[in-house]
């Protein structure tokens, strides 16, 4: 990470004109005041966590994050390439091949495909549903072999299959298509998440859902932000927010919309798209669309939920800290991937406020279910965590707790 010259001199004028005292500004913000008196002078970068929190208190719209610049060369921000690809020859010759190339894979039911079809639907459906509840306690790499096998024999089943049968089975073919990708995401691939979204967006076409292919830019909104890519998230949520898209696709693209603006310290657009993501989702015709649910099952109030999020990523750590205590305890206990994602944001909430036993209390029941659930995108975070808690090195809670920290974050080999 370097930092424009300028951040320092801006940094201690922004205070000065708030009325603080290095100290006072240190107090505030759970900063060492050397540490903060080397960054003023351009002798320490400063991280984006502190530009944020500096940006929040001191209410300057950005302007301090923006004289910040992310080197992605950077091996703290970094993430490392998560091994060979899960998908080897069998996904990208999927891929590339496209959706005809999945249907001529088929089943090999010749002419019993069309009534196969409409009896096979419903198992495929539910076990769509069991899928889904799996990859909320099992590793991503366990389920990929078995979501892209199923992909293709939906998709299959639907090239022969009868008028009245064929949409809907391609559109379920779209959802295994779509949820493959997020696991392979969160198995670090983020080559193969957009390709299965693509597909996924292809499959919803072929089956007359326009709308559900939009759901797509939505999920590649999702591989830009965990690349920082503010600008890039902003635009593809944005895509997905047109008037005749469903209230709950649109009112998720706001969500994610907003957690664009957040990484770049926009805090009034990013709180504005969260009030129109919680009146699009709490609207009637959200909460009564078509099965299976678009968008996460495990969360009662997504909106509040992102909220929480997006107020650590302004800068705002003891708001945040309070929206997500109260969401978090509302999370069902199998949920143990999203318990995981939201639960180390949380943690990260409770440090960034100075509460650093309660953050090691938090992160160090997560931790023990790490293994079970391992997750590129949620180490993101435990990254940023290991991080905040670096500079309480002299906390017991702290130093008990990094031999766990270091574990989980540390590279597998397969």
């Amino acid at each position: 990470m370097s930092t424009i010259p300028r951040f320092g001199p801006e940094l201690r004028r922004l205070r000065q004109e708030a009325g603080l005292t290095l100290t006072e500004f240190s107090v505030a913000l759970n900063y060492d005041k050397g540490y903060l008196s080397k960054v003023e002078r351009g002798e320490r970068s400063a991280s984006p966590e502190l530009a944020r929190r500096c940006d929040a208190f001191l209410g300057a719209s950005g302007e301090l994050q923006r004289l910040t610049i992310r080197i992605e060369t950077d091996p703290d921000t970094t993430e490392a390439p998560a091994g060979p690809s899960l998908w080897h020859v069998g996904r990208r010759a999927v891929i590339a091949a496209g959706t005809g190339a999945l249907i001529d894979l088929g089943l090999n039911l010749g002419g019993q495909a069309g009534s196969a079809a409409g009896s096979l639907l419903p198992s495929f459906l539910a076990q769509f549903d069991q899928l889904r509840k799996l990859g909320q306690s099992t590793a991503p790499k366990t389920l990929l072999p078995l979501l892209e096998t199923q992909t293709r024999m939906v998709a299959g089943l639907a090239a022969d299959a009868s008028s009245a049968t064929r949409a809907p089975t391609l559109l379920l073919a779209s959802r295994f298509a779509e949820f493959t990708g997020w696991m392979a995401q969160e198995a670090g691939d983020s080559g193969a998440a957009l390709g299965w979204t693509g597909e996924a967006a292809e499959l919803a076409r072929a089956g007359g859902d326009s709308h559900l292919g939009c759901y797509a830019l939505v999920r590649r909104a999702l591989v830009t932000l965990y690349d920082g890519d503010a600008a890039g998230t902003v635009a593809l949520a944005r895509r997905a927010q047109s008037d005749e898209l469903p209230p709950r696709i649109r009112g998720l693209a706001a969500q994610r919309e907003a957690q664009g603006h957040a990484l770049v310290g926009e805090a009034r657009d990013c709180l504005r798209s969260l009030d129109r993501a919680q009146e699009l989702l709490d609207s009637d015709d959200a909460r009564s669309g078509a099965e299976p649910v678009i968008g996460t099952t495990h969360v009662s109030d997504p909106a509040a939920m992102t909220t929480g999020w997006c107020l650590y990523d302004l800068g705002r750590p003891k708001a945040a800290a309070e929206v997500l205590d109260r969401e978090c305890r509302r999370l069902p206990q199998h949920a143990l991937r999203a318990r995981a994602r939201y639960g180390f944001r949380r943690s990260l909430a409770h440090a960034a406020s100075g509460e650093v036993e309660h953050a090691c209390t938090i992160a160090g029941e997560l931790l023990g279910v790490m293994p079970a659930v391992p997750s590129a995108t949620v180490n993101s975070d435990i990254r940023r965590l290991a991080r905040e808690l670096s500079r309480f090195r002299s906390s017991r809670a702290v130093r008990d707790l990094q031999p766990t920290l270091a574990r989980v974050l540390a590279p597998t080999h397969d």
